[in-house]
């Protein structure tokens, strides 16, 4: 399988990406903020979708990096920042607009009900896949599935 990379520059971008970034699991520590250059980065381990419908015994997981440019500030709610070896894993991604846009407010919704707030001046998302694919035999799994 090829490597995914993927940019989001309105909302209709964005969803594809949370598409690919659902049930991504990653560390408290794998997140990053400069806020000089008004850059946030996460790092994941993201479940690969994209090859989840095909019958097979397992599945795959790849590391994958997912960067958002333009970010003002970063508020969380339901983990503590300070515990970086936490798990966390992410639900969906949503984009809420701000007046008239196109500032805003990116959404990372994580499993538990936390969530990581981003103040954004627009969207400009990336999502790349950094690092190799290793097999797992866990499909994630929702209510309703």
């Amino acid at each position: 399988m090829t490597s995914l990379k993927l940019l989001a520059l309105d909302p209709d971008d964005l969803s594809v990406i949370s598409a690919h970034m659902q049930d991504a699991v990653f560390k408290v520590a794998d997140m990053a903020f400069v806020p000089r250059s008004g850059l946030f980065t996460l790092a994941v381990n993201r479940f690969v979708w994209e090859t989840s419908a095909e019958k097979r015994k397992s599945f795959e997981r790849r590391r994958s990096a997912l960067s958002f440019k333009r970010v003002e500030a970063v508020r969380s709610i339901g983990f503590d920042r300070r515990r970086g070896d936490e798990v966390l894993s992410l639900l969906t991604i949503r984009y809420r607009v701000e007046g008239e846009g196109p500032e805003g407010v990116v959404e990372l919704v994580l499993s538990g009900g936390g969530m990581i707030a981003l103040d954004v001046e627009c969207i400009e998302a990336q999502l790349a896949d950094t690092g190799g694919a290793w097999e797992t035999s866990l499909k994630p799994g929702h209510p309703g599935d």
